[in-house]
């Protein structure tokens, strides 16, 4: 994948991603760019919300809200995403994005996302 993006946990309600940080990756100043930083979060949300729909639902996300806290910088970042309310066709997620060095086991809040998802039924070429 394009962000090197790898799954660290899935349980339903909560998903784990986690990326690298490479130079491709980086805005001018060396932080890891904005762009990644919501697709990485808005991802973890979508895949949290997927896990309480049905097996044949697919999901697309309807609205989120990005707050960027601090320079996301590190050796590595990890999103979850949460689900906060479940629903039949729209489910509201909180997503948070940690940046971790070698010598820091608990990482430091960069950004936080709220979003919803909404499910996707039966349309032709969208599957979970």
């Amino acid at each position: 994948d394009t962000l090197g993006v790898s799954v660290r946990s899935v349980v339903p309600g909560e998903v784990q991603l986690e990326v690298s940080v490479r130079d491709d990756l980086t805005q001018q100043h060396g932080f890891i760019h904005a762009g990644v930083v919501t697709a990485v979060l808005d991802s973890a949300c979508g895949f949290a919300a997927l896990t309480t729909m049905p097996a044949d639902a697919a999901v697309v996300s309807a609205n989120f809200s990005v707050n960027l806290l601090s320079p996301a910088i590190g050796e590595r970042f990890v999103a979850t995403g949460r689900v906060v309310k479940g629903g039949r066709t729209l489910v509201v997620c909180d997503g948070e994005l940690r940046a971790f060095t070698s010598d820091d086991a608990e990482g430091k809040v960069v950004a936080i996302m709220r979003g919803t998802m909404m499910t996707v039924m039966g349309r032709a070429g969208m599957s979970g």
